[in-house]
């Protein structure tokens, strides 16, 4: 396991490193070096009302298009709901969902939802492969693809040093997540739609080794551990 991540570690700073050479200050924000998360949950949960419409009012998404945020990273949901704001995407519900979102109000609802129990192994996992398990666990070396694993656990819980540094909890734990939404994020970052954060940049290149096939595999894998 040590091994993994430390050729993760290696292969996740060459790829910020190449992707930061053409980028200018005002194209990402960079999480390597962000401060743990302060919110308050209880406040949180009292503004987390037109939340439950998609995500559900325990963190569980009752459609497989929308993810599972309950046991989640608060870091990861609060820098996600800043990447909602500063990218500002037409065909996302969350754009205007967050358009009158302050920052207390994301620290709260981001720290709200990391304190529910995260999910169970989803019913819209799919049909379930070898190649998922192998892909998150191996990676693909002939196609360059790292193992899944190196970032976001092998338990799937998120990146093994989260709980020391709070720049690793920008990793999304992915256990019991909905295939249909691991699939489209993969797609997404594949086609270039996120590049905002440094995580951003990590994950982009990441995805563009990944065709249909091993998309819908590994994210059908994933939505059932």
């Amino acid at each position: 396991m040590t091994r993994t991540i430390r050729s993760f570690a290696r292969f996740a700073s060459t790829a910020l490193l190449l992707a930061c050479a053409g980028a200018s200050a005002e194209d990402f924000v960079d999480l390597r070096g962000i401060k743990p998360l302060v919110g308050d949950a209880n406040a949180g949960k009292e503004k987390a009302t037109v939340c439950f419409a998609c995500h559900g009012p325990a963190g569980i998404a009752p459609a497989a298009m929308f993810p599972n945020l309950a046991g989640q990273h608060a870091e990861y949901l609060y820098w996600q709901l800043l990447e909602f704001k500063r990218e500002q995407r037409p065909e996302s519900p969350m754009t205007s969902q967050v358009a009158n979102l302050d920052d207390t109000a994301m620290r709260d609802l981001a720290a709200f939802f990391a304190s529910l129990p995260p999910s169970t192994p989803g019913a819209h996992a799919g049909d379930v492969s070898d190649a998922g398990m192998r892909l998150y666990r191996e990676g693909d070396p002939a196609r360059g693809t790292p193992p899944c694993q190196g970032c976001h656990g092998a338990d799937m819980r998120g990146f093994p040093w989260a709980a020391d540094d709070a720049a690793y909890r920008t990793y999304p734990a992915l256990a019991g997540q909905h295939a249909d939404y691991v699939a489209q994020r993969l797609r997404d970052f594949r086609d270039g739609k996120h590049v905002t954060s440094s995580s951003d940049l990590i994950m982009t290149p990441v995805a563009k080794t990944l065709d249909d096939a091993s998309i819908a595999a590994v994210a059908a894998w994933i939505a059932s551990q």
